[in-house]
């Protein structure tokens, strides 16, 4: 019976007419598109006959969004499907390929994923300030469980265990390289590198793996054809990573030095994409996403828990300043790096953690991108077509023929107004509606 279902659900043929289209690039002229089953099968053209017909009352329909930058959970992928996220990359976490097969298996209503597995870094290094110390669940973990559906509460402690498990110990070049084939052996899809000595954390001092090290990591993971990202957040540390010969940049750099055009030349000339997460640089500096928090799109849609979160911030480098932020993403920006919509969000609800929540603040940070000058069609591009690009996904973050059917249909023009992506009235994930 469950071929059967899933053969006619392959079969379903559906037109979305009477919509403005945005393809991942532009607006193009065409105001219809037709899925059967998983896929895009013309923009434009006739109707079959047998096409179900939904009108789109001249709504805007937009790729399916992606995250190119979070810490995920069952949970977190169902909350990023609510804003059209059809796609999380996981930055640090659990969902390899070996992951997805074990936790994923018959959960049909959560975004995909992608993941680097366990990140590269030094013993006690990040994201190891952020965790409590010692072995026992903290009390803050144990009131959240309690809030939690038995499920995310399974995800939580999950969470938990994977960053308190004994991480393999990376000290050496032949640790790093061992690191890398075991991430590549679990089916990450590509590889990630910490470079943060704390003082933007709130932790000055944090252990950071050797120069020789780091390169070892980078080389080794080029050997697999895998993609090597780098966290950093201050100025130093993103020339380190670029030195290493990275492919992206997991965040943006949060001080404005002197140097900042000789850094932002060295990024553009290396080819590496930059996923800024302003969302996260706005937290840091200390201040909370309540306006989000309070947009009745955003309120409906999401537990009170994550409402708390998104009300407040991490606050663990106050003196700094948005408008430096601002100023090195346009920078980067105005020399043709490509920029990725990116959030950084945490798995589950951490209080200290705040002012970021799954598939909410894909489209805060496209505001923010906005709010910094790039034009509202540039930062839908950052949150699809670029991402997929950048990240070999060939199949989405574009409204054409042939690639999956993971579609947004929101009021509006965010063309116009940025703020529209939110108002969401279908979305599409791998051809079946999800919403609307």
């Amino acid at each position: 019976m469950e071929n059967i279902t899933r053969n006619a659900a392959l079969e379903q043929v559906t037109a979305i007419t009477n919509v403005r289209i945005f393809d991942g690039n532009q607006i193009i002229a065409p105001r219809h598109i037709v899925i059967k089953g998983e896929s895009i099968i013309s923009v434009g053209g006739d109707f079959p006959a047998d096409a179900t017909i939904i009108d789109g009352e001249n709504g805007t329909l937009l790729p399916g969004l992606i995250d190119a930058h979070v810490h995920t959970s069952i949970g977190g992928l169902r909350d990023a499907l609510k804003f059209g996220v059809t796609t999380e990359l996981e930055m640090n976490g659990d969902f390899t390929k070996r992951g997805r097969e074990i936790q994923l298996k018959n959960v049909n209503d959560v975004a995909d994923v992608r993941s680097a597995g366990t990140a590269i870094t030094a013993p006690g290094g990040h994201p190891d300030e952020l965790l409590p110390d010692g072995d026992e669940i903290p009390e803050f973990v144990l009131k959240e469980l309690e809030k939690l559906s038995e499920e995310d509460r399974e995800a939580m402690l999950a969470a938990y265990a994977h960053d308190h498990e004994e991480i393999p110990q990376v000290t050496t070049v032949e640790e790093a390289i061992k690191h890398v084939h075991t991430q590549v052996e679990n089916g990450a899809d590509y590889i990630k590198i910490m470079i943060e000595e704390g003082s933007v954390m709130g932790a000055p001092g944090l252990p950071v793996l050797s120069d020789e090290i780091l390169k070892a990591a980078v080389t080794e993971a080029h050997k697999f054809d895998k993609l090597v990202i780098a966290h950093v957040l201050t100025a130093l540390s993103s020339q380190e990573a670029i030195d290493f010969g990275v492919d992206g940049l997991g965040h943006l750099f949060i001080d404005r030095p002197e140097y900042t055009s000789e850094l932002v030349k060295s990024i553009a000339d290396s080819g590496a994409f930059v996923t800024p997460c302003l969302v996260l640089n706005s937290s840091i500096i200390g201040n909370p996403a309540s306006e989000l928090a309070n947009d009745p799109r955003v309120h409906s849609k999401l537990s009170p828990d994550w409402i708390d979160i998104l009300n407040s911030s991490f606050n663990t480098y106050p003196q700094g300043n948005m408008e430096n932020s601002f100023k090195n993403v346009m920078d980067l920006h105005r020399a043709g790096v490509d920029i990725l919509v990116g959030t950084d969000v945490a798995p589950v609800p951490v209080p200290n953690l705040g002012g970021l929540a799954h598939g909410a603040s894909v489209h805060h940070e496209m505001q923010l991108l906005v709010k910094a000058g790039l034009t509202p069609l540039e930062a839908l591009q950052s949150a699809t077509s670029k991402p997929a690009r950048c990240f070999g996904l060939h199949d989405r973050g574009r409204i054409t023929e042939g690639a999956r059917a993971d579609l947004i249909l929101v009021d509006g023009d965010p063309i116009n107004n940025i703020s529209d992506t939110l108002s969401i009235k279908s979305v599409w994930f791998n051809g079946s509606q999800q919403l609307g």
